[in-house]
């Protein structure tokens, strides 16, 4: 079971629910299940994907979340599949992703998928809470 994880520390492991724009917009969903090997170096990796992704034309946000159990959901939201192609690229030669894969998870698969329509509801705004749907005409 996913539980919402606050470590101060490492800013993107948290649902930071980045404004996104109306859909249609693209997600990668990193699903994983971490070893538990190599904290720091799995927190310094994190951060440094995330100020590269932030550089990348394209970015419009990210969520994160992760269980006791070190299984967790990262949601990257991008403006369309090239600029997702393009983040991944910016490692270059996969050192963080070679590293990844053989020090930090036990397993992780990524998905990558176009988000064509977004409900939300949000009781921010006032009392009565605001709903709201970002779907494309």
């Amino acid at each position: 079971m996913l539980t919402l994880r606050t470590v101060a520390e490492e800013a993107i492991l948290h649902m930071n629910h980045p404004a996104l724009p109306r859909p249609p917009y693209h997600v990668a969903i990193f699903r994983y299940r971490r070893n538990g090997e190599d904290a720091v170096g799995y927190g310094e990796a994190r951060r440094d994907m995330l100020e590269m992704a932030k550089l990348q034309p394209g970015f419009l946000g990210m969520d994160s979340i992760e269980g006791e159990g070190g299984e967790g959901v990262t949601l990257s939201y991008w403006t369309d599949e090239a600029s997702i192609r393009a983040w991944r690229a910016q490692d270059e030669l996969g050192v963080i992703r070679e590293k990844s894969r053989r020090g930090w998870y036990d397993h992780y698969d990524l998905q990558v998928a176009r988000v064509e329509r977004a409900y939300g509801w949000s009781s921010a705004e006032d009392g009565d809470g605001t709903e709201w749907d970002a779907g494309s005409p």
